[in-house]
């Protein structure tokens, strides 16, 4: 397709005359607007507070234990996600699964803090919080182990904040057996864990 493009303008009073010439047209772009289906990732190991809505639909379930069975336990996790579950395994694995979503929801509070890193290795690796953490690392986790499996179902479901915690909003915590005089407000005893705020 060809077009005429003709112009008798010019600049001021030394316009000069121009000779009409034929200019080819590109082809118009046609764009095509289709919808595009992607898989969300499952967790992407940010922050949500224990106040904000799950990222997914929630399990229906009677109970914690129930909930933590229904959860499907990957493989491999990512790094956050492994983190979390980590944390869960090296702190509370004796614990009642009550106790173990409270001390992973103590680590997805912090990490929905301002006060403390944002995602969930920070907190974990943050110097002098965890006591299993040494050179910031963790020590080696059976993986083939019940108690990894119900970690990781707890961490997911910390994650999504799909059940409540017994110690709901809590951003610390400390053993039972040890008395360090923090001036914060106690929310509960679970197992061998006090929580505070």
């Amino acid at each position: 397709m060809c077009t005429a493009l003709i112009s008798a303008t010019g600049s001021g009073a030394a316009a000069e005359e121009r000779t009409p010439v034929a200019v080819e047209q590109e082809p118009s772009t046609r764009f095509v607007s289709e919808p595009v289906v992607q898989a969300v990732p499952e967790s992407a190991g940010t922050a949500e507070s224990e106040t904000s809505a799950p990222t997914t639909a929630p399990m229906t379930a009677e109970s914690l234990r129930e909930l933590v069975a229904a959860q499907s336990v990957p493989q491999e996790l990512d790094r956050q996600m492994n983190c979390l579950a980590g944390a869960i395994y090296f702190e509370s694995r004796g614990e009642s699964l009550g106790g173990q979503l409270a001390v992973g929801r103590v680590i997805v509070n912090r990490a929905a803090s301002h006060r403390f890193p944002d995602t969930y290795c920070g907190v974990v690796f943050q110097r002098s919080q965890f006591s299993f953490v040494r050179g910031n690392a963790m020590p080696a986790i059976r993986k083939n182990s019940a108690a990894w499996r119900s970690a990781v179902a707890v961490a997911k479901i910390a994650d999504q904040a799909a059940w409540d915690s017994p110690a709901k909003g809590a951003l610390f915590f400390h053993a039972a057996r040890v008395s360090p005089g923090w001036r914060l407000t106690r929310l509960a005893r679970v197992d061998n864990h006090i929580f505070y705020r």
